[in-house]
């Protein structure tokens, strides 16, 4: 139902602005609303999926110009909406509920809670699920639908690099920056009370939707660089923001949403300086030669 929802709500606007500018319809689009149920809550209202999406298509793409024009990306723009317009619909308690109607917070929500704890420790006291490593990854815990199996992500990831779809630069920037960050994060834990500080490395790549971000939204062609050496800064500056606002913000836990969108704005200015930087150092070997 939600992919249903998704798809004929971002298909009426996709049409309706190709009829108003009069060009073809991109089938694009299709790839955006297939990721957005991905990126939901299994139990969120349809009413809601229909309005971020509408919000995601005609705020996130077509006020920019349509197709390859957007700054930002759609579908983590229609999680954007959500997250904001309706945070009890994705976030804290409600993000979840299995088929036995136990509700209960997800894993980066918990140690976010407390202060003065050990996020590891803390995981593993939670009764209503069991947050070990190995849950997590093969995804046993609550969250979005296309977030929690971590297994099934890497699989994809590999088959997107194998086939040339995405830069393995981005990825790898990006797990390279989440482990960097917070194992700086992890030493500063001792001089402060957030108990976030404490989540290792190994456990911020399978809490929340980290993997899937960067497998799926991070490597998206349109609003990501397209230089070598920019895809690295950006991959890198994702993992570093996701770790930044998942251990300093309380009130969202989460973090790579935020990070993905934050780095989009950047990614033009990235490129402007790689392109500048190798046009300088061109002219300063020509000058020498």
């Amino acid at each position: 139902p939600i992919l249903i929802t998704a798809f004929f709500a971002g298909g009426f606007w996709e049409v309706l602005f190709a009829v108003v500018r009069k060009h073809p319809i991109n089938e694009g689009f299709l790839v955006t609303w297939a990721l957005i149920p991905l990126i939901m809550p299994p139990t969120i209202p349809l009413w809601q999926v229909a309005v971020a999406t509408s919000f995601g298509v005609v705020i996130g793409k077509e006020i920019f110009g349509g197709v390859g024009m957007n700054i930002f990306n759609p579908a983590l723009v229609t999680r954007a909406f959500i997250f904001f317009a309706y945070p009890g619909q994705i976030s804290g308690e409600k993000v979840w509920v299995n088929i036995d109607g136990i509700s209960g917070a997800t894993a980066l929500s918990v140690p976010a809670a407390v202060e003065h704890g050990n996020a590891v420790e803390l995981l593993s006291n939670i009764t209503q699920f069991d947050y070990s490593w190995s849950n997590m990854f093969w995804g046993y815990i609550p969250g979005s639908i296309g977030e929690t199996n971590k297994f099934l992500i890497i699989l994809g990831a590999l088959f997107l690099i194998y086939t040339g779809i995405v830069n393995w630069r981005v990825i790898v920037g990006a797990l390279t920056g989440l482990i960097a960050t917070a194992m700086l994060t992890n030493f500063m834990a001792s001089y402060s009370s957030n108990t976030m500080l404490t989540l290792p490395a190994h456990y911020h790549l399978v809490m929340g939707g980290f993997l899937f971000g960067i497998a799926f939204m991070a490597t998206e062609p349109v609003t990501g660089t397209h230089t070598d050496k920019g895809r690295w800064i950006y991959g890198f500056m994702i993992g570093l923001m996701t770790v930044i606002i998942r251990s300093i913000n309380p009130a969202y836990p989460e973090g790579t949403m935020l990070a993905i969108l934050l780095m989009n704005a950047f990614a033009p200015l990235i490129d402007y300086y790689v392109v500048q930087g190798n046009i300088k150092r061109r002219l300063k070997r020509y000058a020498t030669e």
